[in-house]
C-alpha cells in the first residue's frame, strides 16, 4: 500500500527495500511546493526512483522521473521537475509518457536513417551498375580497379553526406607520385558523386576539379612512347617465334591497323570484306559510337587471310562462346623475347627465394601511337591518319603524330645554305 511521508534527502537515503516487489512513498500535502502525485518508489533490489502519478483524459498513469541512487535527481530537483510536468498536464493537456514514447521513436528513426545513409562504397556500386550499360569493357575494368584498390580502402566506409573536400584532397595527394593515376581517381570520384546527386543520394560534389574552388589536378606529361623500325622488327621476329600464334595474330593486327585492343579482340569475321579490303567496325565496338569503314592494308589482309576461322570471332575465348578479352600475358612474353622488357629480381613469398618480375614501358596502346607516328613521318596527313584511327577531329590525331627524328632531320637538311660561312 502507498504510504504518505514528507520526502527529503535524509528520508530517501535511509529507505530500506521491501522483502519483495516495491513500495511507494508519496509526498505529503505540507511539502513546499506540494506536487500532487509525487512519490519515491523503492524496489526489493534497493533501487530508488522518483515517479509522478497523474490523470489524462480520465486515465490514471504513472511517469518515471528518474533515479535517486544514480544522482540523476535530488529530492528537491525531482519535486521541481514533477511540478513543471504537472503544470504542463494541467494547462497544455501534456502527457509525459506519450511524449517520451514520441521522443524515443524520433531518436530511433534518426538512428535508422543514419544507418541507411549511403556510404561512398554504396554510390560507387550504383555508379558501376549504370556504367556497365554505357562504358566500354576496358574503361569499365579500369573503373572497377580504381574503386576496389583506391577508393574503397580510403573512403569507402564514409557516409556520403560526411565526405569533405579535404577527404578527397588527402586521397588525391596520396597518389602525387603517380599524377596520371591520381587524376583518374579524382575524375572517377567526381563522376560517382555527380550520379549520386542526380539520384538524390548526395547534395554536393566534393571531388569536382577546376580553378574556381575545385580540387587542382596534377600536371600530366603526355606519353610519347612509340616503337622505332628496329624495335618493330624485333617485335615481329618475337611474334614469329611465339607458340600461341592466335595471340600473335591479334598483336600483329594491332600493329598494322592502329586499332584499339578491344576492337581487335572483339572483332567478328562478318565485319571483314577481304575482297574489297574493308573492315566495318559496328558502332557499339567503337569509341565514337558510330559505324566506321576502315580500309585494310596489304599487311592486314595477309594476316587475316592466313588465319583459320573457328567460329564467330577472330579471337574466340577458350570455350568458344565469346571473344577473348585480354592478351596481357602473351604481350609481356613477346616483349621479353624482343628485348623490350626489363626484369627485376625481388624476394619471393617462399623464404630465402627470389623471383624475377618483368615490366616494360611499352604498352599495347603504344602500337596505336606507333602506327600513327610512322604514317605521319612518311607524309600522311593528319586527316588521313585520323580516318584510319577512327578520329572525328584532327586535334585528337595530333596526340599520336610523333614524327620520326630521321624524317625531321631530312626536312631540316633541306634548308638552303646561303653562304659558305654557314657551312
Amino acid at each position: 500500500m502507498p504510504t504518505k511521508q514528507p520526502l527529503d534527502e535524509k528520508f530517501v537515503k535511509n529507505l530500506q527495500p521491501p522483502p519483495s516487489g516495491s513500495k511507494l512513498y508519496f509526498d505529503t500535502e505540507d511539502a513546499v511546493p506540494h506536487v500532487r502525485g509525487f512519490a519515491v518508489r523503492i524496489s526489493a533490489s534497493g533501487t530508488k526512483t522518483f515517479v509522478l502519478n497523474y490523470f489524462v483524459d480520465g486515465d490514471a498513469k504513472r511517469y518515471t522521473l528518474g533515479h535517486w541512487h544514480k544522482h540523476e535527481y535530488t529530492v528537491a530537483q525531482a519535486r521541481k521537475e514533477a511540478d513543471h510536468i504537472r503544470h504542463l498536464i494541467r494547462h497544455e493537456n501534456y502527457d509525459p509518457i506519450e511524449a517520451a514514447k514520441t521522443e524515443k521513436a524520433t531518436k530511433q528513426a534518426a538512428l535508422e536513417a543514419e544507418r541507411n545513409e549511403p556510404t561512398v562504397a554504396d554510390i560507387a556500386r550504383d555508379y558501376l551498375l549504370v556504367a556497365e550499360k554505357k562504358k566500354r569493357e576496358s574503361s569499365l575494368r579500369q573503373d572497377r580497379q580504381i574503386i576496389a584498390n583506391r577508393i574503397i580502402p580510403s573512403i569507402g566506409t564514409l557516409k556520403v553526406k560526411d565526405v569533405t573536400v579535404l577527404d578527397i584532397e588527402r586521397l588525391h595527394g596520396s597518389l602525387k607520385a603517380r599524377p596520371v593515376r591520381a587524376n583518374r581517381v579524382l575524375s572517377l570520384l567526381s563522376s560517382i558523386f555527380t550520379l549520386a546527386i542526380r539520384a538524390k543520394k548526395a547534395t554536393d560534389n566534393p571531388a569536382r576539379s577546376g580553378k574556381n574552388g575545385g580540387i587542382q589536378r596534377y600536371h600530366e606529361d603526355p606519353r610519347e612512347t612509340w616503337l622505332s623500325i628496329e624495335q618493330l622488327q624485333a617485335l615481329a621476329d618475337a611474334l614469329d617465334r611465339y607458340p600461341d600464334q592466335v595471340a600473335a595474330d591479334a598483336i600483329r593486327l594491332l600493329i598494322v591497323t592502329g586499332a584499339r585492343k578491344m576492337e581487335v579482340l572483339s572483332a567478328e569475321w562478318s565485319q571483314f570484306d577481304l575482297s574489297r579490303g574493308v573492315w566495318t567496325k559496328p558502332s557499339h565496338h567503337t569509341k565514337q559510337k558510330r559505324t566506321e569503314y576502315v580500309p585494310l592494308s596489304d599487311a592486314a589482309l595477309t594476316i587475316l587471310s592466313g588465319m583459320k576461322p573457328s567460329g564467330r570471332y577472330l579471337f574466340p575465348s577458350a570455350d568458344g562462346t565469346r571473344h577473348r578479352v585480354e592478351i596481357r600475358k602473351p604481350w609481356m612474353q613477346v616483349l621479353r623475347a624482343a628485348g623490350l622488357a626489363q626484369g627485376t629480381v625481388v624476394p619471393s613469398k617462399r623464404k630465402g627465394m627470389t623471383k624475377t618480375v618483368w615490366t616494360s614501358s611499352v604498352r599495347i596502346h603504344d602500337l596505336r601511337h606507333t602506327f600513327a607516328s610512322h604514317l605521319v613521318s612518311r607524309g600522311a596527313s593528319l586527316q588521313q591518319v585520323g580516318k584510319l584511327l577512327g578520329h572525328t577531329q584532327a586535334a585528337t590525331t595530333q596526340r599520336y603524330a610523333h614524327a620520326d627524328p630521321k624524317a625531321l632531320r631530312t626536312v631540316a637538311n633541306s634548308f638552303p645554305v646561303l653562304t659558305n660561312a654557314l657551312q
